[in-house]
């Protein structure tokens, strides 16, 4: 028999050293992009008022919630100081964050051994209409559910 053991990392003290972390995020907040169990992302750390300010609307960040869970959303609207953000499987905004809750930003995603960074401008298309979808997401996705409830993939 063998077992399996899982160590805890301080993800925020990695990132403080300036190192970029790989992570299998979990839970549906960010359904399609990340199906927990088998997508990773790989996260950077984002320090400094430069960094922050480069942000952008479409962005996926890693932040801290007053309430202490980290929490990887997408950007939905910025002044570089303050953050509003929303789950692409999420239509609630949540916001304002303060610069100092973002710990690091998105840079890659790894589906089934293929890496699609957050650079290319197939993805930069596809999350743009989606974010712009946002109001239409439950809608959405109860379409989806039916259809695969009518083809048996419940």
């Amino acid at each position: 028999m063998t077992e399996e053991v899982t160590a805890k990392i301080d993800i925020e003290a990695v990132l403080k050293e300036g190192k970029a972390i790989q992570v299998k995020p979990q839970g549906y907040s960010m359904y399609p992009l990340f199906v927990p169990g088998r997508d990773e992302a790989v996260i950077r750390p984002v320090a400094g008022k430069q960094e922050l300010r480069a942000l952008k609307r479409g962005d996926v960040v890693l932040y801290r919630r007053k309430r202490g869970i980290l929490v990887l959303h997408r950007i939905w609207k910025t002044d570089g100081k303050r953050f509003y953000m929303v789950g692409d499987n999420q239509s609630e905004i949540e916001g304002p964050l303060e610069a100092s809750q973002i710990k690091g930003k998105l840079e890659v995603i790894i589906r089934k051994g293929h890496y699609i960074e957050t650079t290319d401008l197939l993805y930069r298309f596809l999350t743009g209409v989606w974010l712009w979808l946002r109001p239409a997401r439950p809608m959405l996705s109860q379409i989806a559910h039916r259809i695969k409830v009518l083809f048996g993939r419940s």
